[in-house]
């Protein structure tokens, strides 16, 4: 079915420290491995889509088609592009798809804009892979015999939700997301029955308060939607820059003693649906 692996983990920016190692300090990145094809695509391109990239090279069978999609633009969440390796191979075509209201051209100068030469030495038509640019547009289509959803998320710029269906078994990723302050009724029937629902938490409760606006979501929240759309496995992902290693080991204990199929996602995790 799908194999999921985490490849970033951090939200807004990028850290390194001795502190930091245990749930990693990359940003927003996620591989998804169809297993019945044995394919790989790719969620959000965060700065740790630099070290999947070496993966998919040295791979004994190296994928020549690469699909990459985005939750949305920001930084945090587009910052590794330029580093991801296969996107260097002229063997390489990468299909980058956008949903919501990005249009094809908006899309590649988004990509472009952070590879101009004031801020990077290769222009992405330098770069030797093969790119085609695609809104998928719509809130449902098919994808390779993979159905996807998607559904506009309350975020500064706006975000989506992506949920991916296939032989009957449901992976749900929203991140980057602020419920405003009640629980979004919509986000919960998204996530309905949801095998493994990857949901958005940066915050405590306590911290969310003087964080309103900002488009993100608390740990209580993220497990409320679990437990009210009945997902069989929560992941709680997109962690504060500020939040260490000792941070969120206490806020995982936390969370698993009110949910049991729960924790926060860390940087070479895998989870099979």
């Amino acid at each position: 079915m799908f194999k999921v692996k985490f490849y970033g983990t951090r939200g807004s920016t990028p850290v390194c420290d001795r502190n930091y190692q245990a749930f990693g300090g990359n940003t927003s990145c996620i591989s998804i491995l169809r297993e019945d094809d044995n394919r790989i695509s790719i969620i959000d391109a965060g700065t740790g889509i630099r070290k999947l990239g070496k993966e998919m090279v040295k791979s004994t069978d190296h994928q020549k088609i690469i699909t990459i999609g985005f939750t949305h633009f920001h930084w945090d969440h587009i910052q590794g592009f330029p580093f991801f390796l296969p996107a260097y191979s002229l063997h390489t075509r990468l299909n980058i798809l956008s949903v919501g209201k990005t249009d094809d051209t908006e899309l590649r100068s988004i990509l472009e804009a952070q590879m101009h030469s004031e801020f990077f030495p290769i222009p992405l038509e330098k770069m030797g892979g093969k790119f085609s640019f695609t809104n998928l547009g719509g809130d449902k289509v098919d994808v390779n015999g993979v159905g996807i959803q998607i559904i506009e998320q309350s975020h500064p710029g706006i975000s989506y939700g992506i949920r991916a269906e296939l032989n009957g078994k449901a992976l749900v990723i929203c991140t980057d997301l602020e419920h405003n302050p009640d629980i979004s009724e919509d986000i919960v029937e998204f996530c309905k029955d949801a095998d493994l629902l990857i949901h958005e938490a940066q915050y405590t409760d306590e911290e969310l308060k003087s964080k309103i606006g900002w488009g993100h979501s608390s740990y209580s929240q993220a497990m409320e939607v679990a437990e009210r759309a009945n997902a069989k496995m929560l992941v709680m992902t997109h962690h504060d820059p500020d939040h260490d290693d000792e941070f969120l080991k206490k806020q995982e204990k936390i969370c698993q003693d009110r949910l049991k199929d729960c924790e926060l996602a860390r940087e070479g995790v895998v989870f099979h649906i």
